[in-house]
């Protein structure tokens, strides 16, 4: 049936009435709905971020500190560095083992300040907390950058370590120091370590602005090469940085830029930054691929910083948000039976924090600037974005087919058989004989639960049919990793704030 002109018109006019309207209702500030009556929410994200953040304890290398919460670890690598005559002592075990690889930690620390540098004024007495996980891993970052022209990215043997089970705290295995330098450059961790340094730089910049300032001076060192090329039989297949370092240009510039103000910046991305990957199609971040993460920061410089030279990135960022969403014609992101993002085989859960971190900062960014998403016809609005991140949450801590939390300890159902062998393994407390090398395999093999619970610890997760056998061994799915927790806690802050809780 044809519709008069006039009808056509009042219909468009309508459309956009609605469409504006989602502008209208409030980001951080939604704890109520419309009526006043806060809204109920089926998980206790405030519980969820409490352990989100106490989980890095569990992580620390190093003298541990007096009010250390999770009171089965104890100190570990107070030699870290000797081999080299350099302090290395303390930073973040990444995973389940017991190397100290500064690649991931530095992303860890980059995206725990994402997450306080947007989220953090809901955080309540857990900003404390979040701060301080921060600098556990900046204080390293310092160290790992003191020496000029120099960054001392790894310790351990990762091969060697990976052929024992035991605990940090009876490390026998060498501790290898490994580094990059002019005849070794690597330009992708020292991306991601200036990112990591200028962004907890701004986190302290009015708590404790002298350590601002030590962290910022410290940012600017950059190095061209990929340092998994130098590096490659020690750090592959590890961490092997395979999208280049292109991208790590981009990003540690784009925090540089944040952090400083400084023009030189916005010129380099303007100037380098289709050559550095800024309009790639691709939708996968992580600790290896940083593209993604770079158009989202960089567009919060066009909507809100109003910075009109940056403007394609808000393309940039559209476009990724239309590979997310179902239906749109772009779309390319699978979602399996049980609503979950899923992308990778091996620790999927990484890519659903740091994506559902990504959407909620990017809905922040639209309300900011009162702008949507079109992709191609369908309109998404931050309303939705935000919708998507809490399924991607909400599917973590027990809204799925298993109705399994994947956090360690939150729940009353989560995974028992973590791959880690400090959680693994019993504590020095109730064993504190030395563990050998090889003795611990009989336990890690075993599939007698845990004794040390690492609280807060988000595991790789299930398979693509939201399938989880909970077994130590399969470190696919059941190792937990700092940045994999490091995107969430933002997300959490987020959630629980708008819920009312915090």
């Amino acid at each position: 049936m044809a519709i008069s002109s006039s009808r056509s018109t009042l219909l468009v006019i309508l459309l956009l009435l609605t469409t504006f309207a989602a502008f209208l209702l409030p980001s951080s500030h939604g704890a109520h709905n419309h009526r006043g009556r806060p809204r109920t929410a089926s998980h206790n994200y405030r519980d969820a971020l409490t352990k989100s953040i106490l989980f890095f304890e569990g992580q620390r290398s190093g003298k541990l500190p007096p009010n250390q919460r999770m009171s089965w670890r104890r100190d570990s690598g107070l030699t870290d560095g000797s081999a080299m005559n350099v302090d290395l002592v303390g930073g973040y075990y990444d995973a389940g083992d017991n190397v100290k690889f500064g690649f991931p930690m530095a992303f860890t620390a980059t995206m725990l300040s994402w997450s306080v540098l947007e989220f953090g004024g809901l955080m309540k007495g857990e900003l404390q907390n979040a701060r301080e996980a921060i600098r556990w891993g900046t204080d390293y970052l310092l160290k790992a950058t003191s020496h000029p022209d120099t960054i001392f990215v790894q310790v351990g043997d990762a091969k060697k370590d990976h052929a024992c089970w035991e605990r940090p705290e009876d490390m026998d295995t060498p501790r290898s120091v490994y580094k990059v330098d002019k005849n070794s450059p690597g330009s992708d961790v020292a991306g991601e370590t200036a990112a990591a340094l200028a962004a907890a730089s701004l986190v302290f910049r009015r708590s404790d602005p002298n350590y601002s300032k030590v962290l910022l001076k410290r940012a600017i060192r950059k190095y061209r090469g990929p340092y998994s090329n130098g590096l490659k039989s020690v750090v592959c297949p590890f961490y092997c940085s395979y999208s280049g370092y292109q991208d790590e240009l981009l990003w540690g510039a784009a925090w540089l830029h944040r952090a400083t103000k400084n023009p030189t910046y916005l010129n380099y991305i303007q100037v380098n930054g289709q050559i550095l990957g800024a309009a790639e199609f691709d939708n996968t971040f992580g600790w290896d691929n940083k593209h993604v993460g770079a158009r989202i920061l960089l567009s919060k410089a066009f909507l809100v910083q109003r910075v009109q030279s940056l403007h394609d990135y808000k393309g940039h960022a559209d476009n990724f948000i239309c590979s997310l969403i179902p239906g749109a014609p772009s779309s390319s992101t699978q979602i399996d039976a049980g609503g979950l993002l899923f992308k990778m085989s091996d620790d999927n859960m990484q890519y659903v924090t740091s994506t559902s971190f990504l959407l909620l900062a990017y809905a922040k960014y639209l309300t900011s600037a009162r702008k949507f998403v079109n992709c191609g016809g369908t309109i998404v609005t931050p309303k939705r974005l935000r919708s998507l991140a809490k399924k991607q949450v909400d599917y973590i801590l027990g809204d799925n087919p298993l109705r399994m939390s994947y956090m360690v300890g939150y729940g009353p159902r989560y995974p028992q058989r973590i791959h880690h062998r400090g959680s693994s393994l019993p504590s020095k407390a109730a064993h504190p004989a030395k563990i050998e090398c090889s003795a611990g395999f009989g336990i890690m093999n075993s599939g007698s639960p845990n004794p040390n619970v690492l609280v807060g610890a988000v595991v790789g997760g299930p398979d693509s049919r939201d399938r989880f056998p909970d077994q130590r061994s399969d470190y696919e799915q059941s190792e937990p990793s700092t940045y994999m927790n490091a995107p969430l806690v933002g997300s959490l802050a987020y959630l629980a704030h708008s819920f009312g809780q915090l």
